[in-house]
């Protein structure tokens, strides 16, 4: 039995998009999440509307739909799909904000780096929203939630992982 190989990679080494043009168009869906952590005076500003920039939940879905909009700018390999649905929360808790996304497709490959995207860019942008209150703000647990249709099927992550993680 030979090993598996890495779709991405040609057996000279080399990188490349993998052709996906014989595949079934079918419905996807990802979705991701992540974190924030912010000090106790940024989680104030944004629980009471005071922060400088202005609203940095606004902003930052916003930025979250555009990242994943503009995914295979970003990640060389990744296809340019049609993404036809998203969805980008973000909750303010304790110590900082939840950031999660959820975008849907119907294509012929998946969407989970959409979803990533999505989450990272909201992130982001909301960490320069806050940065003149909070400059220590720093991004953590980005990860996929959960995978729906395609080739390798359904998947969710455990739900009290998140519960433990924190």
């Amino acid at each position: 039995m030979s090993e598996p190989s890495l779709t991405h990679v040609r057996a000279d080494g080399t990188a490349h998009m993998v052709d996906v043009s014989a595949k079934a168009v079918t419905p996807r869906t990802a979705s991701a999440a992540g974190r924030v952590l912010l000090s106790a005076e940024a989680v104030s500003a944004l629980r009471s509307g005071n922060v400088p920039k202005g609203d940095a939940l606004a902003v930052a879905r916003l930025a979250g739909i555009q990242g994943a909009k503009r995914t295979p700018e970003l990640i060389p390999l990744a296809h340019p799909i049609g993404i036809h649905g998203i969805e980008v929360d973000l909750e303010v808790a304790d110590d900082g904000v939840d950031v999660r996304a959820q975008v849907r497709t119907a294509d012929r490959t998946g969407i989970e780096m959409e979803a990533l995207t999505a989450v990272t860019v909201a992130s982001l942008a909301l960490i320069d929203m806050v940065k003149a209150v909070d400059r220590h703000a720093r991004i953590t647990d980005v990860r996929v939630t959960a995978k729906a249709g395609g080739r390798s099927g359904d998947w969710a992550e455990d739900p009290s992982a998140e519960e433990r993680d924190r």
